[in-house]
């Protein structure tokens, strides 16, 4: 599952983290938001950055059923 995370903090700061979106194309997913937050002091690339992108048809049905989203909270 694709997610965007976003914590505001009481200064204005806000941050934001992408979470089931592998490869770069998470920055295309964030550009039209970041664009209207203001400016971006800072990126901090994630494990899954890094991992080559699949699309949801590659997948086999046991590895989709084996995917799950971990919350920080």
């Amino acid at each position: 599952m694709e997610t965007l995370e976003f914590t505001i903090y009481p200064d204005g700061r806000v941050q934001e983290k992408v979470h089931g979106i592998q490869g770069a194309s998470c920055t295309e997913v964030t550009a039209a938001i970041e664009a209207q937050l203001g400016e971006v002091v800072s990126h901090e690339s994630t494990s899954e950055y890094f991992s080559p992108s699949v699309s949801q048809s590659s997948l086999q049905p046991s590895a989709v059923a084996a995917q799950s989203v971990f919350s920080e909270w």
